[in-house]
């Protein structure tokens, strides 16, 4: 018997086997199989060729095993139930949240949002180890190791999965003695005059704003003597009266409702709408799903 180098024996034809082994009769192990003695048949005749040997002795009364059929025996016992314990194991990875979890996020929403968020996460979700890495720059999810992105703005990769999971929009502000010192812009242009605080973040073009307004959109060259990569530094030199910034309304509306910042040109604004960004199906992941729809719950509220 010519063993077949290029194949190995497949799990189901090793189940025959076992089968016809504890039923002791190629007939009971069909019936058990709900298949005809000819598949059983030809499925113990492939599996010996696969092997390159003899596994049992057939007569008109009983099958027996050959030494070689015992070792097989043992061997596919234990691999049939390593394979099960790897179904078994896959399956926990897709129904049960747990394990380690890798998100990044930018700077100032990564701290002020997603980080009170995944903590009540981790709370809830005791069994999941939970990373939260923050960034001023572009990521390569995949190939820097991350399950999940919380982006702001709608710039989005097209090879990964992407959902909303809130609404939001940046606005422009000042502070009341800004806008006393300097006057309230009221067009576009008006701009050109002011001191336009420039936050460098990630990918965004430095030194213009993009905004939109009644489906249109409008690309403003700002002038400034002040610029940072952190969104939080700049909304601290606005509160101190330096100038005009765009942020998110997420972050300036508490002191929009305090009177310590006043939107300036209402009827323009940047959609800033929060994503998650991933390479795997949720279906796929129970820990990505869980955190997926956690945050799109936490963050709408």
């Amino acid at each position: 018997m010519n063993t077949n180098h290029e194949a190995s024996p497949l799990p189901a034809d090793l189940r025959v086997f076992l089968t016809v082994i504890r039923k002791a009769s190629f007939a009971a192990a069909a019936v058990e199989l709900d298949q005809s003695p000819a598949y059983v048949s030809k499925r113990i005749r492939i599996l010996e060729e696969t092997l390159g040997t003899r596994l049992l002795h057939r007569s008109a009364r009983r099958i027996a095993l050959t030494d070689a059929g015992m070792r097989a025996q043992q061997w596919a016992e234990r691999l049939l139930e390593n394979l099960d314990d790897f179904m078994a194991d896959l399956n926990q990875v897709r129904q049960a949240p747990r394990g380690l979890l890798h998100v990044c996020s930018s700077l100032g929403f990564g701290r002020n949002h997603v980080a009170p968020a995944i903590a009540e996460l981790a709370a809830a979700y005791p069994d999941l180890e939970i990373r939260l890495d923050v960034f001023d720059r572009a990521v390569d999810i995949v190939a820097e190791g991350f399950d999940l992105e919380i982006r702001v703005g709608d710039d989005l990769p097209v090879q990964h999965i992407c959902r909303q999971l809130a609404s939001n929009r940046r606005i422009l502000c000042g502070t009341p003695q800004y806008l006393a010192r300097r006057g309230t812009p009221q067009t576009l242009d008006d701009l050109a005059g002011h001191d336009c605080l420039v936050l460098k973040e990630r990918n965004s073009p430095f030194g213009l704003w993009r905004l939109q307004a009644a489906d249109e959109e409008h690309t403003v060259r700002i002038n400034g003597t002040l610029s940072s990569n952190s969104g939080e530094i700049v909304l601290q030199w606005a509160l101190a009266h330096c100038g005009l910034l765009l942020r998110s309304q997420w972050d300036v509306q508490p002191m929009l409702d305090q009177g310590r910042l006043v939107q300036v040109l209402p009827a323009y604004s940047q959609s800033a709408n929060v994503w998650a960004v991933y390479p795997t199906r949720l279906a796929d992941s129970a820990k990505l799903r869980v955190c997926v729809e956690f945050l799109q719950a936490r963050l709408k509220r």
